[in-house]
């Protein structure tokens, strides 16, 4: 499993960005797939929900996932190339 590490040089939600993308991009999360809620990507992270919203935005602004209001986050159906 995938962790934050505390004395990384880049912001925690940097590494969670990274660490979602890359499970996208593996298939983990499929396209059209919802993500976990942001209260379990920081109980599984163990980060603050604002770390999870910050790297949720890095996501949509790559064009990697979608927020719906009331629904969550998807996964784009394609995905720009990496």
């Amino acid at each position: 499993m995938e962790k934050i590490n505390p004395g990384a040089a880049a912001y925690h939600y940097e590494q969670l960005a990274g660490i979602l993308e890359g499970r996208i991009r593996a298939g983990t999360y499929a396209a059209g797939s919802r993500l976990p809620g942001e209260m379990l990507l920081a109980q599984e992270f163990e980060v603050g929900s604002n770390t999870v919203r910050k790297a949720l935005e890095i996501l949509r602004n790559r064009g990697l996932v979608v927020t719906m209001r009331a629904r969550g986050t998807f996964v784009a159906e394609s995905l720009p190339e990496a």
